[in-house]
Order: structure tokens, then C-alpha cells, then sequence
């Protein structure tokens, strides 16, 4: 049967999408084929980035997963959490991810392993990105938080949306 996709990012002329139950897949000719990849887990795997030759993918459980040979193998990485991870990112050489109850985590050694950040919020964070020296998150009830320091702290910012 089919397995449902939760993200999907672009590296070293790769596509890896990440979905449910672990699944990952990959296409090395511009998303025309896709192959399987194993990801040796078995909890949803909800978003996925690239950044220093490396895939990372983090899902429900803490669990993250990470990449050297462009998709091909992948291996445990280590993040100190039980709750679900919705998103993740690089940027200046540090992974972010983030994820229920506003769990911030931030890897300086290409991911192979995870430190705590106090969150700017304790709602779940959906989403985080890079741009500008500057990491922002969102999460629910319309609050951002922002990271001027590589991910080392985030402070709380308000979205004002309505």
C-alpha cells in the first residue's frame, strides 16, 4: 500500500521525501524515478533538510535520522527527546529542529548529535527556517520565536495575525 509524505528537500542533486512509518525515498534524475531507502525506524518521519553534504530527517518519537551518502544509507542520530519533531533546517553550519511543545534542538557536528534550546514558546513548533544569519520558527497560536545566534537561544516574537 501507499505510504503518505510529509516533506521533501533537495541536495547534492538528490530529492529525499520522508513520510510515514520511517519511509524514505529518493531521486537522483529530477524527481522523474524514485527509489526506497531504508530508514531503519518505524515512527513517522515529518520533515527533512540538507546542509554540509548531509540529509537530516526528524519525526514522531525524537527520532532523527541522517545521511552522508546522498540518501542512500541512513543512521541514527541522537536527540535527548521523546516528542514528536515537526521540522528541521540548516543553516551556518547548525542543524535546528523543532517540535512539540515548543522543543527546540541544535547540532553543530553535521548532526551527528542534538542539544536542548530553551524554546521562545511552549506550544508545538511546526516549522523553521533559514535566511539572513537568522533562524525563525512558528508554532501554534501565531507565535514565531527567532535565533540570531546560530541556534543557540530563541526569543519570542509575536506574529500579530488574526
Amino acid at each position: 500500500y501507499l505510504r503518505s509524505l510529509y516533506g521533501v528537500t533537495f541536495g547534492n542533486n538528490n530529492f529525499v521525501g520522508v513520510g510515514y512509518y520511517g519511509k524514505i525515498v529518493r531521486s537522483t534524475d529530477n524527481g522523474t524515478t524514485w527509489s526506497n531507502s531504508t530508514s531503519g525506524i518505524t515512527t513517522d518521519l515529518n520533515g527533512v533538510s540538507f546542509g554540509n553534504n548531509t540529509f537530516v530527517a526528524v519525526g514522531d518519537s525524537g527520532k532523527i535520522v541522517r545521511s552522508t551518502d546522498n540518501g542512500s544509507s541512513w543512521n541514527n542520530s541522537t536527540s535527548g527527546i521523546s516528542s514528536i519533531l515537526y521540522g528541521v533546517t540548516f543553516g551556518n553550519n547548525t542543524f535546528v529542529a523543532v517540535g512539540q511543545s515548543g522543543k527546540i534542538l541544535r547540532s553543530t557536528d553535521n548532526a551527528s548529535s542534538f542539544s536542548i534550546v530553551s524554546p521562545y514558546y511552549t506550544e508545538a513548533s511546526r516549522g523553521v527556517t533559514f535566511g539572513n544569519n537568522t533562524f525563525v520558527g512558528v508554532s501554534d497560536a501565531g507565535r514565531m520565536g527567532r535565533s540570531t545566534n546560530n541556534g543557540a537561544s530563541f526569543s519570542s516574537v509575536y506574529s500579530n495575525q488574526s
